[in-house]
């Protein structure tokens, strides 16, 4: 039998069949407009990208010669936080989804904050109050769109992130569609308590959200509902997990202390806490790692960068010194060094460890010497001192000194970073055979509630290591370059005025 992945991206979707061992057989990708309406907004169609889904879908069925029969079951996972609110009637998004990267909500955030902080409301939902999460760009656009408020409070309109916005479409939609979403994607809205795994009602009356709106909270592993409609008519959708935490499941990280970090659009690390909420002092994220069935759910620390891959676009796109991203790498070899150059990303402020909304991006260090060898090499090296940041948060708030990451994502197949993440991290870094770890999550918790696969062990036993970069630099060339990054992170900070 097969499982089908539904990667619902923040850049793309994505279907990938996987046979019983866990291998790809095959896929179909298509990319999504990115939409930017002026600065700090950050947009998606979701129309388009329901239509995306349903044309992957068929490119990957196709290409593997499976048909429905031959299916076992689907998992979804997906760019969490993104906010799309839709007609009940009609189907019809209201507004273009608003997606995690956008700032436009910080005056709702500050207004929140004057009141206890950016902590206000973190020993319930494990988040600092930030733009990152679902819940001010729920209120912002019930506030914004023409009559939205009065049609939620009706019941008229429903809200979900992406992986709720593929089920109800993908189970009929207006015609009898599931609207559920699992507990690691309801765990990012800032409006669900991590101990209780339900809506919380006074989270609800401070961001102004109606419950009517909201999806039913689930766990990340059983069946939810029927296909219908698509290639994949009558096969069971089984599994839903939000992308990092579907990574974290793709790399077998089920016990605690267990990690991985997924290079994508942005960076993330998650950390497996097991049933224990670990409340981090050091700037990470308390949430839900996943739950299968009725089991406990197993929680764990996040860190969260906002820009890494994008940066790489961002290059490509905006300043067009590379056609495509993976010219990156070879531009960066064109030099020895960085030049005395930093990149420092922070285009929507700085997420973890900092969670700074007034920082903004910033290349520091130059010189008539520098040129966009520097400035590619720059970039990928922000990449790895982001990650390094990140990894000393989970250390000071564990106790516990890494000894390895696991890596995964688009990003990970450039070697020169590896090496690089290798080098600043001080530990080996070590990417798995498969690198589509998002999509094989979500496939592993699919297959998990239907039988195809016994049980975690039997998941752990299929782990494959591909490659593994080692440290090749000392400890004291290690501190001075990341003292010469943090000098740069601070250069960044206090650049948003209220004006």
């Amino acid at each position: 039998m097969h499982i089908v992945a539904i990667d619902q991206g923040t850049t793309s979707t994505r279907a990938i069949v996987f046979d019983e061992k866990g291998a790809i057989v095959a896929s179909g990708q298509r990319e999504h407009e990115q939409i930017f309406p002026q600065a700090g907004w950050v947009e998606h169609d979701a129309a388009e990208i329901w239509t995306n889904v349903q044309a992957v879908i068929d490119v990957a069925v196709e290409r593997a010669r499976v048909s429905a029969s031959d299916v076992a079951a689907i998992g979804i996972t997906n760019q969490r936080e993104t906010a799309i609110v839709w007609d009940r009637t009609t189907g019809e998004p209201i507004c273009n989804a608003i997606v995690w990267q956008d700032t436009r909500t910080q005056p709702l955030i500050d207004e929140l904050a004057a009141d206890g902080g950016v902590r206000r409301f973190a020993d319930l939902t494990g988040l600092p109050l930030a733009t990152y999460f679902s819940a001010s760009k729920i209120a912002w656009i019930l506030d914004n769109v023409e009559g939205a408020r009065e049609r939620a409070e009706r019941g008229d309109l429903l809200f979900g992130t992406a992986d709720t916005w593929v089920l109800w479409n993908l189970t009929g939609g207006t015609d009898g569609g599931v609207h559920t979403t699992d507990v690691t994607n309801a765990s990012r809205t800032l409006l669900m308590d991590l101990r209780t795994l339900d809506w919380d009602d006074d989270l609800l009356k401070a961001f102004g959200v109606p419950r009517e709106m909201l999806p039913v909270i689930r766990s990340s592993s059983e069946v939810y509902g029927t296909a219908v409609g698509t290639a994949l008519d009558g096969v069971p959708i089984a599994g839903i997990l939000g992308d990092q935490q579907a990574a974290t499941f793709g790399q077998v990280a089920f016990g605690v202390g267990e990690s991985k970090n997924t290079y994508g659009t942005g960076n993330f690390l998650i950390v497996n806490t097991g049933e224990e909420i670990v409340e981090s002092e050091n700037g990470l994220i308390t949430t839900v790692a996943y739950q299968i069935g009725e089991d406990a759910p197993r929680y764990a620390l996040e860190g969260s960068i906002a820009v890494t891959g994008s940066l790489v676009q961002w290059l490509r796109d905006n300043l067009g010194i590379i056609s495509q991203a993976p010219e990156i790498e070879e531009l960066a070899l064109t030099v020895e060094d960085n030049g005395g150059v930093y990149v420092v990303p922070a285009f929507s402020g700085l997420f973890a460890p900092y969670w700074r909304p007034d920082a903004r991006g910033a290349i520091l260090g130059l010189t008539r010497f520098a040129n966009k060898g520097h400035i590619a090499r720059a970039a990928l090296e922000a990449v790895a001192f982001q990650t390094r940041e990140v990894l000393d948060a989970v250390v000071a708030d564990t106790g516990v000194p890494l000894k390895e990451l696991r890596v995964d994502g688009g990003m990970v197949g450039n070697a020169t970073l590896m090496q690089f993440q290798a080098d600043v991290l001080g530990v080996p870094v070590i990417r798995p055979a498969v690198i589509e770890t998002t999509a094989l999550g979500a496939a592993y918790a699919a297959g998990l509630a239907v039988g195809v696969w016994a049980d975690l062990d039997e998941l752990r036993a299929m782990w494959r290591e591909d490659a593994r970069w080692e440290p090749a630099i000392d400890e004291e060339e290690r501190e001075r370059r990341l003292a010469r990054w943090r000098k740069a992170v601070t250069r960044t900070f206090d650049w948003v005025d209220e004006d």
